[in-house]
């Protein structure tokens, strides 16, 4: 998959980056740490759930479906359809996508466990690779 980079403050992780990104690290900042272990763990399959503090910036419709996409199970999928009529928005599949394709925390924010309404894998920033890599880590490719 590649190497991730990870962004946050002392409180929380605020973003995932695919691919190494050149920031200056400073000093250790312990919820980063708790993070890349979480992940390690997660890769090794020792992990199905996280909980490393999240901060997400984005606007309130898009933090409402990052926060319905942390309640996707491990190892299963759902339709952005479904994330659409989960928070209420039953007409909305299109935006829930669009929210979906900024989410600044993936992996931890699983929005590679949302599918389309024909059961196909559809899009990924990551790129598809990274996120059939994903699925098959859950067991679901």
């Amino acid at each position: 998959m590649g190497p991730l980079t990870l962004l946050g403050t002392e409180d929380a992780l605020t973003r995932v980056l695919f691919g190494d990104a050149f920031w200056d690290a400073g000093d250790s900042v312990p919820v980063l740490e708790q993070a890349a272990r979480e992940l390690e763990e997660y890769f090794a399959g020792e992990r199905r759930d996280f909980t490393v503090p999240l901060a997400p910036e984005g606007t309130a419709f898009q933090r409402l479906v990052w926060a319905e996409l942390r309640k996707i199970p491990y190892g299963t999928t759902a339709t952005y359809g479904d994330i659409a009529a989960r928070i209420g928005k039953s007409g909305a599949a299109m935006a829930v996508g669009q929210a979906n394709s900024r989410n600044p925390i993936p992996i931890l924010v699983p929005c590679h466990r949302v599918i389309g309404a024909n059961g196909k894998l559809v899009g990924y920033t990551g790129g598809m690779h990274i996120k059939k890599t994903l699925l098959a880590v859950e067991g679901v490719c």
